[in-house]
């Protein structure tokens, strides 16, 4: 089986946003029957590598003895003549379908001649002649590629009997190694240290586990769809991954009670207990609960800033919480270096009184005799 990526794409356009994404086309190439599979994917990293091979497989309805890939890199980790070093996680997915992986020597187009006339007759047959009609989505674009293959596949040879379908059932079906019972595991696994606030930190987000974990070292199991987490042979916790950066993703019971209980106030609550304080206070609570995508991400800071009341007084906090709003700094730790600098007890800003201008004194400057 002869793999590769074809230089040419194919336009996917966003509905919502009108831009335009170029989709990668990924073309397989039996090698005595030339019989193709193709379908496009958002880009060429190792996740689309490996699933565009399975689908493959899926599609031939068993695994050929050899893979033969270009040296890209997905596939290939260092490119050599004699002895090139395969990705392990792509070297695991051949393992795991009885398949042998050997790449294409660097420019001997000759070692990989079917998937180079592959990826020709695909630019042919599959892009030029879908090169009127738009698409919104890959699995839509997908399905239009799936009935051009249909016909590719069928389509009489020029020179010889028979088509590409005929060649393959007559041939190489019978040859192919069954599928495995069950598909190629795409997980990945790694370590993480639970953070203070119950979550650790993965590809960018944050997962939850059981608040009593925090500071234990665990597992986590990655799919591209889940993300799960072990501790000591056990699993703790499963979330669905995070597609977003920066985002904590949370599961309720895994919060302290203390916390699940502040978590059932609603933002007024938090507002009007500021206000027993002052309305300046009270306005600071507005700003920290309105910056945040969700009120409850504020209730922290709040808290803390009620504590800092009963620390200092009343009067403090008010005066520090006019300066913060006045100033924008409407954090925890804003208002909290205002109280210990004393900053409350300064003048706020615009609030000093302009001085009257300073006497001129020059040889320049004539004064009132002058004019008498």
């Amino acid at each position: 089986m002869f793999v590769d990526w074809a230089g040419d794409t194919l336009p996917v356009h966003d509905a919502s946003s009108g831009h335009v994404h170029p989709m990668q086309l990924f073309v397989s190439v039996l090698g005595y029957s030339s019989y193709t599979y193709a379908e496009v994917a958002a880009d060429q990293q190792m996740e689309a590598w490996l699933n565009a091979h399975m689908r493959a497989l899926e599609f031939y309805g068993g695994a050929p003895r050899l893979a033969v890939p270009d040296n890209t890199k997905t596939g290939v980790t260092r490119a050599c003549r004699y002895d090139p070093d395969l990705n392990p996680t792509y070297q695991e997915m051949a393992l795991h379908y009885g398949m042998g992986v050997v790449p294409a020597r660097p420019r001997k187009p000759r070692d990989k001649a079917k998937v180079e006339s592959g990826v020709l007759v695909a630019g042919r047959w599959i892009l030029a002649a879908l090169r009127h009609r738009r698409f919104f989505s890959l699995g839509e674009a997908n399905a239009a590629i799936r009935e051009l293959l249909e016909r590719l596949n069928h389509r009489p040879f020029r020179k010889r009997e028979g088509s590409r379908a005929s060649l393959f059932e007559q041939v190489e079906r019978a040859v192919l190694r069954p599928l495995p019972a069950e598909r190629f595991d795409l997980s990945q696994w790694s370590r993480a240290k639970v953070n203070i606030d119950y979550h650790i930190a993965f590809d960018t987000n944050f997962y939850s586990v059981p608040y009593t974990l925090i500071g234990e070292v665990v597992e986590v199991r990655s799919t591209p769809t889940t993300v799960e987490i072990f501790h000591r042979g056990g699993r703790i916790a499963s979330h669905v991954r995070g597609r977003l950066q920066g985002k904590a993703i949370t599961i309720e019971e895994h919060r302290p009670k203390s916390h699940q209980a502040h978590l059932e106030w609603p933002p007024s609550r938090m507002v009007s207990w500021a206000a027993g304080i002052g309305p300046h206070t009270a306005q600071l609570f507005e700003r920290i609960l309105g910056d945040k995508p969700h009120p409850e991400m504020g209730y922290r800071s709040c808290l803390g800033i009620i504590r800092l009341a009963n620390q200092y007084s009343a009067e403090g906090m008010e005066a520090a919480a006019q300066r913060a709003v006045l100033t924008g700094a409407c954090r925890y730790k804003s208002v909290k270096s205002i109280l210990e600098n004393s900053l409350d007890r300064e003048p706020l800003p615009g609030d000093t009184p302009a001085l009257p201008a300073p006497p001129l004194f020059h040889d320049n400057v004539r004064g009132s005799e002058y004019f008498q």
